[in-house]
């Protein structure tokens, strides 16, 4: 089993994401996403800063994968996308449909990222048509529903044609709108939003009536008000074929993440989550923000 570290959601300076990404390539992740996966207009780094990036990432023994946009609003934002998946070294991960079409005309293998409504065999066969090498599976999937697909993909003798990962610490990315909520929030306009989103290098909280949080705004992406924690499934996931474990890139705290699901990996022990900021209740078909043991 291996570990990787998802593409950083939120809006960072340059200097903030080329530190981060230089403690990542000491960190425990074997695969490091990269890449803007939000907006567009989060112009800190270019397609060639990414790149770069992403060439220190592989001298360090790591892979480096790009990640594309998951809502695209333009020809322009295409036309970039366009680069990403023909850059000639590394691995892209498609969280749209137009990269998986733009993948398949190049003739290039892709991850599928959990953007992609993927949730059935029919999909999956669909996908590795395309070049699918490597599937992440819907946050909102459960434990159960993932040994019932990956059971039914080796009975069709696909098994062996695609990795499986799985997000399993962080933010949860719920929903993605055409609507700025960061911008809304500080009563701007999109189109106007002053780039507000790097004033919250972890989102908007946005609580209940009752003070609890429920949702994490995150321009045009609302996230899970707790973090997705799935430290005690390592086992279960990897009996039941998981492939890769997803850490998110939420903060420097990643880097301590991946360092304690490995050490769960070999040495197994009991983590209670904390009930007030974490959740686990989609692997186990109950409400997503509840936690269970």
């Amino acid at each position: 089993m291996k570990f990787s570290l998802g593409a950083g959601l939120f809006f960072w300076p340059k200097a903030q994401v080329e530190q981060f990404y230089q403690q990542a390539m000491h960190s425990d992740a074997d695969i490091i996403y990269m890449g803007e996966t939000v907006c567009s207009k989060r112009r800190e780094l270019k397609v060639k800063d990414w790149l770069g990036l992403a060439k220190e990432v592989a001298q360090s023994g790591k892979q480096a994968v790009l990640s594309t946009m998951t809502l695209l609003e333009s020809p322009a934002e295409i036309q970039t996308m366009r680069k990403y998946c023909d850059n000639g070294d590394f691995l892209v991960e498609a969280n749209d449909l137009s990269a998986v079409q733009i993948m398949h005309e190049l003739k290039l293998p892709f991850v599928a990222g959990p953007a992609i409504n993927c949730y059935n065999l029919s999909t999956l066969k669909v996908l590795i048509k395309q070049g699918m090498m490597r599937w992440v599976m819907p946050v909102e999937l459960s434990g159960d529903w993932l040994k019932a697909l990956l059971d039914q993909a080796q009975q069709a003798n696909l098994r062996d044609a695609f990795e499986c990962e799985v997000f399993s610490w962080g933010y949860l990315p719920l929903a993605y709108s055409a609507r700025c909520f960061t911008a809304r929030s500080e009563d701007r306009p999109k189109d106007d939003c002053r780039y507000c989103c790097i004033n919250y290098p972890q989102g908007r909280q946005m609580k209940s009536r009752e003070g609890q949080d429920v949702f994490v705004l995150n321009g045009i992406q609302t996230m899970s008000g707790y973090q997705y924690n799935l430290i005690n499934e390592i086992q279960n996931m990897q009996e039941v074929g998981v492939d890769i474990v997803r850490v998110s890139a939420d903060s420097e705290q990643a880097f301590k993440q991946l360092s304690l699901f490995k050490q769960q990996l070999l040495n197994p022990e009991y983590f209670p989550l904390d009930q007030q900021k974490e959740c686990n209740g989609y692997w186990h078909q109950i409400a997503g923000m509840s936690s269970k043991a």
